[in-house]
């Protein structure tokens, strides 16, 4: 989309910032952005203390969790808009009020039905404000810090889960599930009083009607797509919710597609755009690099808890390493931007990410432990975060300043698709691994015990209790075997980070500068 078919954005900043104000609006988005980001996943740590307190099934806890990550994920693309029209900082700062709220209403919820209405408004709110804080960054920081700031943005939305995870279980295990609500409605004050004083407003100036069959239409593909990717492995792949859902949101998508590119002018997202190498570049790699590392979770999660048998803020603590790796990282990307180029500095990025899969598929053991993965943890966190400020910059930098908001909703999409894809892929992986290397390995096992065992190596640490004498075998087989599926996930995420390192060198962003 080209920028002359907009006016220059609205203001009323009263001019440039200095490098004071400056300092003060990263840090208010960040403070924001690091709310939404520990929302995602803080609540995973409480699934027990959930299903307990309300007595609900497991599937509503499921429900619970991730009904704010769909809803966040499916208005992302037209809230973005409608702060790009309404202005940025009205609708930041009314994100933050709504997400104080429905914060302060899951601590306090009396009933499953209360927490999930909550958990809904959140995802609300997130949506709100999660595009908004890149698009004032990409809208108010002059050109020659732009690059710094969106460092800094991609290193709290890379590493604020790792450490949302923690500070969430670190609540829970020394008070209650419900002081979860305390850490995100905190931040979100702290926030909302930064942003009052200190972040301007812009806004843009479109002669044209708001995109409401686009909008529409992109909800139904998002939700749809990313309710086969949640639900797929709990329902099954062929069960009729599933193929519904990948019905609806697949024709949907298709829908969104054809009106874009009818629509034109007045479009919600220009589709046309991504011929462009920065945007298509940037979107595949965070789409790669997000789902990379959610399945990465997805396999050291049980590898510290089942595996080595630590306990979930021990497990947590164990990930701060790539966290801090990848928030550093992130912060110094740019300047390697500047020195050799946004594409080269994305390619080292990617390389380093598969050396370290490839580190923990072929050191990875039993008996090796935590420092068996750990240069391999670092290594993609410091992979990663070279990876991802450029790419983001690729996709900011492809629309002009006054479509910030729909920019930067873009990039939190391709990031939460990516997160649920390599969710479901890479647990696939994971458990299908597992699966074959065990049934090998339960010889003598009673039958009972032996179909739990194959469950996950979780299940079979716990049943090994009814296995008799052959409890300490079954629990190394099923330790063993989920080290034997944690390789061939690892693997097949080394060919993937292989088949992206070509495509960058190939197709990948124009090797200049971002800042």
């Amino acid at each position: 989309m080209s920028t002359n078919q907009f006016a220059p954005a609205a203001a009323d900043a009263g001019g440039v910032p200095d490098a004071r104000q400056l300092r003060t609006i990263l840090i208010a988005v960040c403070v924001a952005l690091m709310a939404v980001i520990a929302s995602v996943s803080g609540l995973n740590v409480a699934q027990p203390d959930l299903a307990v307190e309300f007595g609900a099934s497991q599937t509503t806890i499921l429900w619970i969790i991730n009904i704010y990550t769909l809803t966040l994920a499916a208005l992302l693309l037209p809230l973005g808009a409608i702060g790009d029209r309404l202005g940025r900082k009205p609708m930041l700062l009314t994100g933050l009020v709504v997400f104080g709220v429905a914060g302060a209403m899951a601590g306090l919820a009396p009933s499953a039905g209360v927490m999930l209405a909550a958990r809904l408004l959140s995802g609300i709110s997130a949506a709100m404000i999660m595009p908004i804080t890149l698009a004032v960054i990409t809208s108010t920081f002059p050109e020659e810090e732009r690059g710094k700031a969106i460092g800094v943005w991609t290193g709290v939305a890379g590493g604020g889960g790792i450490l949302g995870m923690f500070l969430s279980a670190a609540l829970v295990d020394v008070a209650s599930w419900r002081c979860l609500f305390i850490l995100p409605v905190a931040l979100v004050a702290v926030a909302l009083a930064m942003a009052m004083r200190a972040v301007p407003n812009s806004r843009e100036r479109s002669g044209h009607s708001f995109d409401t069959v686009g909008a529409v239409t992109s909800v139904v593909a998002v939700v749809g797509l990313i309710f086969v990717l949640q639900e797929g492995p709990e329902r099954g792949w062929t069960a009729p919710a599933t193929l519904i859902s990948l019905a609806a949101g697949l024709s949907a998508a298709v829908c969104f597609v054809a009106w874009e590119l009818r629509r034109r002018d007045a479009s919600l997202l220009d589709v046309r755009l991504f011929r462009e190498r920065g945007l298509a570049g940037g979107s595949i790699t965070l789409l790669t690099v997000f789902g990379v590392q959610a399945g990465i979770f997805v396999v050291l999660f049980p590898f510290f808890q089942a595996v080595l048998g630590w306990s979930g803020l021990l497990s947590t603590l164990a990930l701060m390493p790539m966290a801090v790796a990848m928030m550093m990282t992130s912060g110094l990307a740019p300047k390697s931007a500047a020195r050799i180029g946004s594409r080269a500095t994305m390619a080292v990025g990617v390389a380093l990410a598969g050396a370290g899969l490839a580190l923990m598929a072929g050191i990875v053991s039993v008996d090796g432990g935590y420092l068996s993965i750990l240069p391999g943890m670092l290594a993609m966190g410091v992979g990663m975060g070279l990876s991802m400020t450029p790419s983001t910059e690729a996709i900011t930098g492809s629309l002009p300043r006054e479509r910030q908001g729909v920019a930067s909703a873009l990039n939190d999409v391709t990031r939460e698709f990516g997160t649920a894809l390599g969710v479901a892929l890479l647990g696939a992986l994971v458990s299908a691994g597992y699966r074959g290397s065990i049934d090998g390995r339960l010889d003598g096992v009673p039958q009972g015990t032996a179909q739990t065992a194959r469950e996950g190596v979780a299940n079979a640490v716990e049943a090994a209790g009814g296995a008799g004498p052959h409890a300490h075998e079954l629990v190394r087989a099923a330790r063993q075997s989920f080290v034997d599926g944690w390789q061939q996930a690892m693997w097949a995420g080394v060919v993937v980070m292989g088949v992206l390192f070509v495509y960058i060198l190939a197709r990948g962003p124009k090797n200049t500068a971002i800042g």
